[in-house]
């Protein structure tokens, strides 16, 4: 059976010209507008008159909208954007009910990331030249990386960050992307903040820390911003050049991610790590500077998805397993260790063990028990109700309808 082929974005960096930058803002300004009335329509239709609605709806109500005098200029920009931020809002409702989100939120002019999707048929692409809809002249694209031969681009979404930075995102089939020939290794990965991964092989990878390392830069700026008037040329300045180290801050963590999780699924048939509350645990105040700037979550998800491209297995194993209270030698467990325990010996067998070391070849174990013995992989106490050790992708539905954000519980009939 051939292989499926890969849908891959390729993100470069542009340059707009004071029109195309007029027009992109204007078609944000737009996008977000459509978001969010669709959004007030939506959760109004629920509580108030208990109507279920989807995208289909809510696209009936953006051709009423674009006809009504207040709301006209909407039709300045390219109509296209608008239905894919309905499209992104249906998305979002999926994501909500399927409890891998919460309940979808406005957004705001000044906290949300500017962003407008095109479909092809709101661009044009030849000869590497990239023209929007409403646009005359094609962006000035920094190339940075060439894009699969012979393939036209699925969609394009143009961001501009807080930095003041603009980006498009090119979305294309890469049939370049296959599976790498099947291995027997197997590796247990135990996250921690002084060093970011410890490996079952006993491999220890040192926590970069960019954050940490940035800070004297970081307060600089946010002490700049802080000096300036409210409301001003300066301050707006002030800001730009502290998003501007923050985005530094993130283009680094990100980069020596991917090339982590790069290296690792290249390496291993089989990767097994553990399933932490990474947002529960960002709120003790003691630790939430440390784990943000780890960054275990885009570590879990670019582990998950280049496993999916290259024909490699994710195992998560529950969050209580005990890992690092076992020992890996016999199984004795040690009731004992606390955090500032960084290596222990066992009373039963005799073996001295690191505290990390032991608790990457344990998750191993562990993840080796859940291909074996049915995916339960937790310690015998008070459960709640049972699921997969693996990640599950829910497909997309249709016709889901939201509740208040207090209704967090079961869908209404």
């Amino acid at each position: 059976m051939p292989n499926a082929v890969v849908k891959r974005a390729f993100r470069y960096r542009f340059y707009p010209t004071d029109s195309q930058a007029s027009e992109l803002i204007r078609t944000f300004g737009c996008v977000r507008k459509v978001y969010n009335l669709a959004l007030t329509a939506r959760t109004e239709a629920w509580q108030q008159r208990g109507e279920h609605s989807n995208f289909a709806a809510t696209s009936a109500l953006l051709t009423e909208w674009k006809r009504s005098d207040e709301l006209a200029f909407l039709n300045e920009v390219s109509s296209v954007p608008l239905q894919q931020a309905l499209r992104h809002l249906q998305s979002a409702f999926v994501a909500f009910w399927d409890k891998r989100a919460r309940y979808p939120r406005y957004k705001s002019r000044k906290k949300s990331q500017d962003s407008a999707t095109y479909t092809r048929s709101a661009f044009r692409f030849k000869d590497g030249q990239l023209i929007l809809a409403k646009m005359t002249e094609p962006l000035k694209i920094v190339w940075s990386r060439p894009l699969p031969d012979g393939v036209l681009p699925t969609s394009a979404t143009v961001t501009r960050d807080s930095a003041d930075r603009w980006f498009v995102s090119l979305v294309c089939d890469d049939a370049g992307v296959q599976p790498l020939p099947r291995t027997e290794t197997a590796i247990g990965i135990d996250m921690g903040l002084h060093s970011l991964l410890t490996l079952s092989t006993g491999e220890k990878i040192s926590n970069p820390a960019h954050e940490r390392r940035s800070r004297t830069r970081l307060a600089r700026a946010q002490r700049a911003v802080q000096r300036k008037v409210p409301g001003s040329a300066n301050r707006r300045k002030a800001r730009i050049t502290l998003a501007r180290v923050h985005a530094r801050i993130a283009d680094r963590r990100r980069d020596s991610l991917h090339k982590l999780t790069t290296r690792i699924v290249r390496e291993n048939q089989t990767l097994v790590i553990e399933d932490l509350p990474v947002r529960n645990m960002i709120k003790n105040r003691h630790l939430a500077r440390s784990i943000s700037d780890a960054g275990w979550g885009t570590f879990r998800n670019m582990l998950e998805y280049k496993a999916d491209w290259y024909g490699r297995e994710v195992i998560v194993i529950d969050r209580w397993f005990p890992s690092s209270k076992l020992c890996s030698t016999c199984g004795w467990r040690n009731e004992q260790t606390s955090l500032r325990v960084r290596a222990w010996r066992c009373d039963d067998c005799g073996a001295t063990h690191d505290r990390d070391v032991n608790a990457a070849k344990n998750i191993l174990a562990a993840g080796r028990a859940a291909t074996v013995c049915g995916d339960d992989v937790r310690p015998r106490r008070n459960r709640p109700a049972r699921r997969s050790s693996v990640k599950q992708k829910t497909p997309a539905r249709e016709g889901l309808e939201p509740l208040s954000a207090t209704e967090s519980g079961r869908r209404q009939p």
